[in-house]
């Protein structure tokens, strides 16, 4: 059996959503919210990213520590924002390959916006084997799937928390 290549989930906010993309567009910000990312070295603070341009995120798993590098691929304002990771690494992103796709997409509904988060993994040219042996060892005994299933919704829930408690445009 294959296995999963794709996990997403959503939820309701009570804000619009170009204020919530605004938010979502500045990788920075993303710590607020996310159960492992740390932080961003963006091109300029404050501002949402444009597509072309890179930043470098650091990441935050038990013991395990990581910097990514990634490209914006998407973003329009009040619709989407997504990017690729395209290298890892320990210290500093070093390992090119394809690693990941996250996107973010911000659909108006009654009384606010429907933020969906994807993530996609990139790891298409490994094995099944390979990919479940890792996941195991880097997850702590799940698949990537499963575990990002997991981030998605913690993700999701503190930002919807976060952003209707504050009412941050």
């Amino acid at each position: 059996m294959g296995r999963t290549m794709q996990v997403s989930d959503h939820v309701d906010i009570a804000l619009d959503g170009e204020s919530i993309w605004r938010q979502v567009a500045d990788p920075a910000q993303m710590p607020r919210w996310s159960p492992e990312n740390t932080g961003a070295t963006v091109p300029e603070e404050h501002r949402p990213m444009r597509a072309g341009e890179t930043f470098e995120g650091t990441n935050l798993r038990g013991r395990a520590r990581w910097v990514t590098e990634s490209v914006v691929t998407s973003s329009v304002p009040g619709c989407r924002f997504a990017f690729h990771v395209r290298r890892i690494g320990a210290r500093r992103p070093q390992v090119g390959s394809s690693i990941a796709t996250w996107i973010y997409d911000f659909d108006e509904i009654p009384g606010g916006t429907r933020v969906t988060e994807t993530w996609i993994d990139g790891r298409v040219a490994w094995p099944n084997w390979v990919a479940a042996l890792f996941d195991r060892v880097a997850t702590g005994g799940t698949t990537f799937a499963d575990f990002q299933r997991g981030n998605i919704r913690r993700t999701l829930s503190t930002m919807q928390s976060e952003l209707e408690e504050n009412g941050k445009p």
